[in-house]
């Protein structure tokens, strides 16, 4: 274990968001973090809800502990009463980072908590999400902003958004994260093909649920249709509230849309690598990872002007505002019908990407741990 300033760092870090139906954002921070934070000399426990699923693969190797209990009664009581305790195997770590702000288990002794809260989209846009999921949030972002040691957030915007919710800022710290899809040497034709996906195609990537607007992407995309060849492609499993999205899309209009559902790595890389463009108009996004992934593989991005969106992308996508349907058509009918504006982007974007690393990303975090454990320990 690497000793950092005379600290040993073991860290029970939360894992439950790698069973869910959806694992989404945080799914993809807790599968690339862990290993990441081991890599970097932190002694790394897993620790879950009951689920009777399988382990997902990467969790090889990583010693792990069950919680008693399914994540309905945790999360709540964990979150309002700090209640119950986490187990005893537990007890040795000096952190525990609660990776989902819907729950933040309760600590013993001397241990540091630390809180990741990946975004306020349900502070922003309430109608974009369930009732008991907000209430959840809620709960958790409070109970994160009056016990942890330390608050980890991926963006400056995220950031400022907690401090509003009054957060301590000097236990506020940013930890950015890097792209999350391995690149791939395979031909992605063969399997864009498989996928059914006509080429051309503009790409969208993401839960399939209101806060990714997809609704006026639609509308955006239907605009620009009889002025180009591509199809839009939204790739991505289905989220809460999806009639809005069903009956715009059962609506007759000009081009062809296809949704792909899930699909594995090795298929959405290819779909990245083939798409004409990518388009990301989410109404809030506390990071943005798809963005990153499209625009490490060379692909010009569409996305929003909101949030920690511009923050991510910078001057490498085309930025518009979410709540305009003609902005988002004009940003669209730009990147595909103009060659030279796609390839300044394109330019600009790979180097910006490069500079994002998971193993960045744990360094971030291990100094927040230090922090942490002194705050636990004043």
């Amino acid at each position: 274990m690497q000793v950092r300033r005379g600290i040993q760092v073991k860290v029970g870090l939360h894992a439950d968001q790698a069973w869910f139906s959806a694992p989404g954002g945080i799914g993809t921070y807790v599968a690339e973090l862990a290993p990441a934070l081991r890599g970097g000399g932190a002694d790394v426990t897993l620790f879950r809800s009951t689920w009777t699923d399988p382990a997902p693969a990467w969790m090889d190797g990583f010693s792990a502990v069950t919680v008693p209990g399914s994540i309905k009664t945790l999360y709540p009581a964990w979150d309002m009463v700090g209640r119950p305790a986490l187990p005893q195997d537990l007890s040795t770590c000096e952190v525990i980072h609660a990776t989902n702000h819907a729950a933040v288990p309760p600590v013993s002794g001397r241990q540091a908590l630390v809180v990741t809260v990946h975004d306020l989209a349900f502070d922003r846009y309430p109608g974009a999400f369930p009732r008991e999921w907000r209430l959840l949030y809620r709960a958790g972002v409070h109970a994160a902003i009056k016990r942890a040691h330390a608050l980890l957030v991926p963006s400056r915007s995220t950031a400022d958004d907690l401090m509003e919710r009054g957060a301590d800022p000097a236990r506020v710290h940013v930890t950015p994260l890097a792209p999350s899809l391995s690149v791939r040497s395979e031909d992605p034709a063969a399997a864009v093909t498989r996928l059914g996906v006509p080429e051309p195609y503009l790409l969208f990537v993401g839960t399939l649920e209101p806060r990714k607007n997809l609704v006026r992407l639609i509308r955006a995309y239907r605009q620009i249709a009889p002025d180009v060849p591509h199809s839009l492609v939204l790739a991505g499993v289905d989220g809460w509230q999806g009639a809005e999205l069903d009956d715009e899309l059962g609506r007759p209009g000009p081009g062809g849309i296809v949704r792909t559902g899930r699909v594995d790595a090795a298929d959405l890389d290819a779909l990245y690598r083939r798409a004409a463009a990518f388009v990301y108009p989410s109404l809030y996004e506390g990071f943005g990872l798809p963005v990153l992934d499209a625009m490490a593989r060379g692909v010009a991005v569409v996305t929003s002007s909101t949030s920690s969106l511009p923050e991510v992308a910078g001057d490498c996508a085309i930025l518009v505002d979410p709540a305009d349907v003609a902005e988002i058509a004009e940003g669209l009918h730009r990147v595909l019908t103009d060659p030279g504006a796609a390839a300044d982007l394109i330019a600009r974007a790979l180097p910006r990407a490069a500079a994002y690393t998971w193993e960045a990303t744990a360094r971030a975090t291990l100094e927040a741990y230090e922090a942490a454990i002194r705050e636990a320990s004043a």
